[in-house]
């Protein structure tokens, strides 16, 4: 399955929805950062630029920084 064409809102009303946070500072100018504790307590931070529609190689970032599975990065995204 394709990634889906999202906006940099969505995904992060997407990530929040699943335990990730604003960080203290919340990024420089256009970019916004989250994060979150995992189970082995590692802190996972996500940078996320502010655009109307996030290109594919950002998803994909954003997919390895918040270390999601494909197929559940893609079902957070359409559901």
């Amino acid at each position: 399955m394709k990634f889906p064409r999202v906006s940099s809102t969505f995904i992060i009303k997407r990530l929040k929805k699943v335990g990730f946070a604003n960080a203290r500072h919340q990024g420089k100018g256009s970019h916004t950062v989250l994060f979150k504790i995992d189970a082995k307590g590692q802190k996972l931070l996500v940078v996320v630029p502010k655009r109307d529609i996030l290109p594919v190689g950002v998803l994909i970032s954003i997919m390895k920084q918040g270390k999601f599975a494909r197929d559940e990065f893609l079902e957070l995204l359409t559901t």
